[in-house]
């Protein structure tokens, strides 16, 4: 258990480790912002029904078939749902190979890692 969200941060991507991964939550999370403006566009209200499934079909399958391991959702759902928006954020700029790197750390040697 994770006393806080910034000790959850670093387990988080450790459970996504693998670019085709993150590229495939990237997707859902993509798909889940811009629905809406389609949505509103066609006036099609019905398709918000679809949102929940755009965003996590791509990450459960990531995490089932290419990462092999449980979606974090499961335990922590809405820590889960702020750390997939905070690793698009940084995947968008460029920065998540940092993130990637600092969980790699904290596999080998938890002490290695202070939370920010």
């Amino acid at each position: 258990m994770y006393r806080t969200y910034e000790e959850f941060w670093v387990y988080y991507v450790s459970e996504h480790l693998k670019r085709s991964t993150r590229f495939l939550h990237a997707l859902g999370t993509t798909g889940v912002l811009l629905l809406p403006f389609w949505v509103l566009w066609q006036q099609a209200w019905w398709w918000l029904l679809l949102l929940p499934v755009l965003g996590y079909a791509p990450a459960w399958i990531s995490h089932f078939f290419i990462e092999h391991n449980r979606p974090a959702t499961f335990t922590y759902p809405l820590w889960s749902l702020r750390a997939d928006f905070r690793m698009y954020g940084l995947i968008l700029t460029g920065r998540m190979g940092g993130e990637v790197e600092r969980a790699r750390n904290w596999l080998v040697d938890p002490s290695s890692i202070t939370v920010r």
